[in-house]
């Protein structure tokens, strides 16, 4: 029985598209079983209406962000969710959240954490005059942008970088690993030990 995923998009969905290809190749490890985005019109959606995927829309707008989570979480569990994808979803999550897919909720972070948490990672990048820069997968927990590190590649940064061409790059480095640990999680191939992820490389 494959694994069931739950992706949450805010917007254009080019990770949720790059987990939607490795599906269709047999190279996720499990199925997406629903999209949620708090934003109905997010160009996402279309692309998961496209894969044939259910998709939920939640607005987050007059909501308190535990009773939000709540909600979100009450979809998921509907559709028997056993791992929680962050694709560009713009909220931070809540101990409810959190504490409801312990240890099963990945986000993909444009830079190399622990370095330039939060927004415009590429700006922070280019204005600390870094050489190299990268995509990350994490175990999201409580923290922003603090969780265990799953996976993580390294994106050179140019002389002549501006933040467009430099995330253009990440993006494409995103999209080759957040697939890929996505499956290895789901197959079992990752144990937390404190802050470290021990991978078992495929």
């Amino acid at each position: 029985m494959k694994r069931k995923i739950g992706v949450l998009i805010s917007g254009r969905g080019s990770n949720l598209q790059a987990l939607i290809d490795a599906q269709q190749q047999g190279e996720l490890g499990g199925e997406i079983a629903v999209v949620v985005s708090n934003v109905g019109t997010a160009a996402g959606l279309e692309r998961a209406h496209k894969a044939g995927i259910p998709t939920v829309v939640k607005d987050h707008r007059g909501s308190k962000r535990e009773a939000y989570d709540a909600e979100v979480v009450s979809v998921l569990r509907e559709h028997g969710v056993d791992l929680v994808c962050l694709a560009g979803f713009m909220r931070l999550l809540s101990p409810v959240f959190v504490r409801a897919f312990p240890r099963r909720i990945l986000n993909v972070h444009p830079a190399l954490l622990p370095a330039f948490p939060g927004l415009d990672a590429q700006r922070q990048a280019l204005e600390h005059g870094v050489k190299v820069s990268g995509a990350t997968v994490h175990l999201v927990d409580e923290g922003l942008d603090s969780g265990a590190i799953v996976a993580q590649e390294a994106v050179p940064v140019h002389p002549d970088d501006s933040v467009e061409s430099l995330s253009a790059r990440i993006l494409e480095a995103e999209h080759r690993l957040y697939p890929r640990a996505v499956r290895l999680l789901l197959g079992g191939r990752c144990r937390v030990e404190g802050r470290r992820v021990i991978v078992e490389e495929e």
